[in-house]
């Protein structure tokens, strides 16, 4: 099968021929309260740049807005705003509660969706329901901050704004007629059977750099045709050069400034009326009169005013373009936008292995909110700290506080986001697995993501991986050997393209991270690694990323067993570059002995030694080391104990063959060991053998399969629950006289840990479940059709590790699916969602509840979540049929 007219993009893209990737939705749903905006003394972010100072207050890193669109540098940014005649301000960008708000931590509060996007961005749809009634921005801040932990959040839909379908639909869609090109068409719906007023203004919105010194001349929005059959304005950016912007003629013209709002804000007397926020006085107050004259400026929005009736649409055209339109800018707008959807049809239409509709909709919506999810990214720790030219000195304290430690970081890119609302920042271990998925429609970004998150300006002289922008210093697993691998071979098998370059580009800056992670982390030399927080927030009986009781060292089961990954997918990737460059086999030979030491260490259980396995429980746990040498195993039952199972890999003795120093290194290595009764990797060893290299023996995989595949602990409705629900009764134990515990959560935390807005006690979360099914399948290439496990356990159903893989997949794409009453678990069963306006819309959220399946934490999330989309891929789409 040939390439179809968005591959054909691609290709023109990365080979520098025409950027179509220019253009995309790279402005952020979030700007404020982030980090990157916090010039405060304590680090304060939420507070410090609120809400309701976001319409007034010009941004310093970044903007942000609704359905938006930006350049690559985000020069000039394109976003709508709405009114519906009640609000006291413009809806011009999403409102949540910030962390100390919300009653499970921050939360956006709206409905939007991200519902179809390609690769290059040539189409991209997005929808949002703005309610007729008063959006009730009081209620969700009062009712949230009243309930408690145990208490679910109070949402929108809560609120009753939308009964009897008093809302308006808002489709915004792009279609890119070429590089520099675009499209905008902007179809407003009133969804109830009464008439409702609804106000229109797509917003052009020019960065404002002059302000911090970082351009010389102001960039200018200029009026160029007001009557006719349509409008037009000119845009000058020193950067970018002229573009031009033709729209639907409006009912009004409006223009203001960029420009912080002093005298609100700060109650500086005089100043300029067209500031930031000008628009809202002028359209929630009826007052235009101070804007009817101004013709030029940074902000640029026509207006559209309608009385829709029931049931009633319009739509708004627009075009943004590099080339002036001598004449009928919209002559053949259709068209573009025809031609856009069938190509973005037929792009996805190779992906798809059935004809399921269903399965193909939640798939393409996956795809869609991994692609809507990238954002320009911008923050320069070294300008952070110190300060800009002609803007006030920050605080002192800043030079020792937050990010401090990390002057050498200076970030600029389009970076895939875990979500860009909740987390408008990049996070490193989502990143990685944020490429999966990527990589089966555009391996290119999944290998570029992968590489620039080690670039040398995001990597720490040290060899570290920035965590997050909350806090840099903080530690991730340390996935990406594994996710580079993992895209190396999409690559390979679906697009047919090996890339050996890739892997030894990555393969350097891993080096780096693994030496970083080796000498920080393994603080006694044991090949037992602490590691922290690791991404799992609350997921201990204590903070794991603070100082710990009584002086103690905890041996991390998941530490040591992320290391042992780590280890072994640097041997793969070593083993692969060695078919064509052997310099790479004592490189092999190196990670291999890494993993044999590290799978020694978290195996090992003598009279000298408490390691992590209880062959009682046929369990992994962590084990805190106290002073004087006294060990505490801390028999928690959670994902800690099941992530050894994640550090396996096979290699046939064919390809073993072919590299055959390491082949007698290996030898050598394994009969010493054997001599000196050390704990041994590999169970079988030979020349004729396939080799599998894991943490866990076979004795010890089918006791912690056992456990896995249990309904009454791990196994849930919608996979594997990051806590076994025989703690629902809670653990505890005492060291030293002070109490400490955890209890089995199915839902929402009822922890204070990171917020209260992540929870490891109990739900599903897709990436571990992902992990866990593909160490199944690696299990399997070993082991065969002749290794059976009860599934579930005590059900006398036997399955292969494969098939077993199959049905915890199905269990995760059922999450998302109809069921006989027509209803989605991720939805828990809210009628409007068998609303024919609400039924094809899919939330794919942070993760889900351990037994119900509802989305819970990050509503609108698509990051790791989209894995759901490697899943339909991987699985089979026939088979998904099974209820």
């Amino acid at each position: 099968m040939g390439k179809n007219a968005e591959e054909h993009r691609l290709e023109e893209h990365y080979n520098k021929e025409n950027p179509w990737l220019k253009w995309g939705p790279y402005l952020s749903e979030r700007q404020w309260g982030t980090v990157r905006e916090d010039y405060s003394k304590d680090g304060d972010a939420w507070n410090y740049f609120p809400h309701d100072h976001a319409r007034k207050r010009t941004y310093r890193w970044g903007e942000d807005g609704i359905a938006g669109i930006s350049d690559d540098w985000q020069r000039i940014c394109f976003s709508v705003a709405l009114w519906n005649g009640k609000d006291n301000i413009l809806k011009e960008r999403l409102f949540g509660l910030t962390g100390e708000q919300g009653n499970h931590g921050e939360d956006v509060k709206e409905l939007y969706y991200y519902l179809d996007n390609t690769p290059s961005h040539a189409y991209m749809k997005y929808l949002y329901k703005y309610p007729h009634a008063t959006f009730p921005y009081d209620d969700l801040l009062k009712v949230n901050r009243e309930r408690g932990k145990t208490e679910p959040e109070y949402e929108l839909l809560d609120t009753g704004v939308f009964e009897g379908n008093r809302y308006f639909d808002v489709l915004v869609e792009y279609a890119k007629s070429d590089v520099e090109d675009i499209c905008v068409r902007i179809t407003v719906s009133n969804r109830a059977k009464e008439k409702a007023y609804v106000a229109v203004l797509p917003t052009l919105l020019m960065r404002n750099l002059w302000a911090f010194g970082m351009q010389k001349e102001k960039s200018v929005i200029s009026l160029e045709k007001k009557t006719g059959a349509y409008g037009a304005v000119s845009i000058d950016q020193p950067d970018l050069g002229k573009y031009h912007m033709y729209y639907d003629t409006p009912d009004r013209h409006l223009f203001t400034d960029n420009e912080t709002n002093k005298k609100d804000l700060y109650g500086q007397k005089g100043g300029t009326p067209f500031t930031k926020d000008a628009f809202h006085k002028a359209v929630v107050g009826n007052d235009y009169k101070f804007l009817e004259k101004k013709e030029d400026g940074s902000k640029f929005s026509p207006l559209y005013e309608k009385e829709l009736e029931g049931g009633e649409s319009f739509v708004i055209k627009l075009r943004l373009c590099k080339k002036k339109k001598r004449s009928a800018p919209f002559k053949d707008f259709e068209d573009v936008f025809s031609n856009r959807i069938k190509e973005a049809d037929e792009f996805y239409k190779k992906l798809e292995k059935g004809k399921d509709p269903e399965l193909s909709m939640i798939q393409r919506q996956a795809f869609a909110g991994m692609l809507w999810s990238k954002q320009y990214f911008n923050i320069d720790i070294e300008h952070w700290l110190d300060g800009d030219e002609g803007q006030p000195r920050p605080p002192e304290e800043r030079l020792t506080g937050r990010n401090s430690g990390w002057r050498t970081l200076n970030n600029e890119d389009i970076i895939s986001m875990p979500d860009k609302w909740e987390y408008p920042w990049y996070a490193a271990w989502d990143l990685a697995f944020h490429c999966l998925p990527i990589a089966l429609i555009d391996p290119r970004f999944a290998k570029d993501q992968l590489i620039l998150i080690m670039r040398e300006w995001y990597m720490a002289p040290n060899g570290q991986i920035p965590a997050y922008e909350w806090n840099f210093s903080d530690v991730n697993p340390p996935v990406h050997a594994w996710a580079a691998l993992k895209v190396f071979e999409i690559e390979r098998d679906t697009h047919g393209k090996a890339d050996i370059d890739f892997l030894k580009r990555v393969f350097q800056k891993l080096m780096l991270n693994f030496t970083w992670w080796v000498n920080r982390k393994d603080s006694h030399g044991k090949n037992v690694f602490e590691g922290g927080f690791l991404g799992l927030d609350n997921i201990g009986v204590f903070d794991r990323s603070k100082d710990l009781p009584h002086g103690g060292k905890l041996e991390q089961a998941d530490g040591t067993s992320w290391m042992g990954l780590f280890s072994l997918y640097m041997m793969k990737m070593a083993i692969i570059i060695c078919k064509e460059d052997d310099t790479f086999e004592d490189v092999a030979t190196k990670f291999f002995e890494h993993f044999v030491y590290i799978s020694e260490a978290i195996n090992r259980s003598d009279h000298e030694w408490v390691g992590a396995w209880d062959s009682d429980d046929g369990f992994f746990y962590d084990v805190l080391q106290l002073p004087h040498e006294e060990y505490i195993p801390i028999k928690v039952r959670s994902l800690v104990g099941l992530s050894p199972l994640f550090a396996v890999t096979s290699v046939t003795h064919e390809t073993l063959r072919k590299i055959p120093d390491f082949m007698v290194r290996l030898e050598w290595f394994y009969g010493y060991r054997r001599k000196l009764n050390k704990y041994l990797v590999l169970e079988k060893f030979g020349p004729d053998e396939d080799l599998l290299f894991s943490l866990v023996n076979e004795a010890r995989l089918k006791k912690l399969i056992t456990a896995l595949l249990d309904e009454d602990e791990f196994l849930g409705k919608g996979g594997i629950r990051s806590l076994s629900k025989i703690h629902k009764d809670g653990y505890h134990i005492n060291i030293n006289g002070e109490d400490f515990g955890i209890s089995y959560q199915p839902g929402e935390s009822d922890s204070y840990l990171f917020g209260g807005n992540s929870n490891w006690r109990g739900p599903v979360w897709m990436p571990m479940n992902y992990l866990l099914i593909h160490s199944l399948r690696e299990y399997h290439k070993y082991y065969g059709d002749n290794f059976k496990v009860e599934y579930p356990t005590r059900s006398g159903v036997y399955l292969t590790l494969d098939q077993v893989a199959d049905e915890l997949s199905r269990r995760l794409i059922r999450i998302f699916r109809k069921d006989a009453d027509g209803n989605r678990p991720v939805h828990d069963k809210q009628a409007i969602y068998r609303d024919p306006h609400f039924e094809n819309l899919i939330l794919y959220p942070e993760y889900f509840h351990g037994d119900t399946g509802r989305a819970v934490g990050a509503s609108h999330q698509t990051g790791w979540t989209g894995l759901v989309a490697s899943l339909i891929h991987e699985c089979g789409w026939e088979n998904n049929r099974r209820k």
